[in-house]
């Protein structure tokens, strides 16, 4: 019988599943694993602190981009200031009106004014500014970043030793932050004089309750923690609408998620974070007269 067809049998290695590889080669490594989707939040929130932590850092080295600051200041004052205006005085109105009927049933129409001024300087007026900054000046500063990385404009001022975060990013979280510390104050005189108007017109309300009623309830802490979530409401509708701009995915399409995206997450941040504000702040300041 011939052995000539029969299988070889022995020790020797195993074949090479990569015939086309040299002979001698390395190996080449193994294939990372796929990350798991279920942490895909968990690395995007990492993300989104870095770049904080970074801007935070940016903003004491020098140079410190003026012109590009003084510009993105206009541009996000210029989209914001007419449109705070005109929703502070229904805002204002809405407080002051479901307030006035509160106390009417409770039978304390003296304190309508301070409740409902209060109201809107520490609760209404902060959300006010930080929304209309997240959906007007956040969604341009969204786009106008997604547009540069998708041009690769980001990449090639790395290439040039220029930090993309130092000179684009720094300035425009500033001015979010200083455009809704400002902005911040004006709607909350409109926004306690349309409660004014509305109580005393619309209600029977004489003004001087209204002002004695403020006068006896409110404090300067409160205008402190307005202006305190003002500035960190505007820090978060930069930083975010920064990461969003600068990780756009698929193109133009991309940017315009990256946009809505940034508004959305913009959005869920300010009422988290107002809501352990005003807590701590319930906690650590008594109440006048406590």
């Amino acid at each position: 019988m011939s052995t000539e067809h029969l299988p070889i049998r022995g020790g020797g290695p195993d074949p090479d599943p990569d015939p086309t590889r040299t002979a001698g080669a390395p190996k080449p490594p193994p294939a990372p694993p796929a990350p798991l989707p279920l942490l895909a939040p968990l690395r995007e929130a990492g993300k989104l602190f870095a770049l904080a932590a970074t801007v935070t850092r940016a903003v004491f080295r020098r140079p410190f981009q003026l012109r590009e600051f003084i510009e993105q200041f206009w541009f996000v004052a210029s989209v914001t200031i007419l449109p705070a205006a005109l929703v502070s005085i229904p805002f204002g109105a809405v407080i002051a009106l479901q307030v006035g009927s509160l106390t009417q049933q409770l039978g304390a129409q003296s304190f309508t004014g301070g409740a409902s001024v209060l109201a809107v300087i520490q609760q209404a007026s902060p959300l006010i500014v930080a929304l209309l900054i997240a959906g007007a000046g956040g969604s341009a500063i969204c786009a106008d970043l997604g547009s540069r990385k998708i041009r690769e404009e980001l990449d090639a001022m790395e290439v040039m030793g220029v930090s993309p975060i130092q000179r684009l990013v720094v300035p425009r979280v500033l001015a979010t932050m200083l455009v809704a510390v400002l902005l911040n104050g004006m709607v909350s005189v409109v926004g306690t004089l349309g409660g004014y108007f509305f109580n005393v017109v619309m209600q029977n309300g004489t003004p001087g309750a209204y002002l004695a009623s403020f006068s006896a309830l409110a404090q300067l802490p409160d205008l402190y923690i307005s202006e305190l979530k003002a500035l960190i409401f505007g820090f978060i509708a930069g930083i975010v609408a920064a990461h969003r701009g600068l990780n756009p995915r698929g193109g133009p399409k991309g940017v315009g998620d990256a946009v809505n995206q940034s508004v959305v997450i913009t959005f869920l941040l300010l009422f988290f974070v107002n809501m352990v504000l005003t807590a701590i702040y319930l906690q650590i300041v008594p109440p006048k007269g406590g």
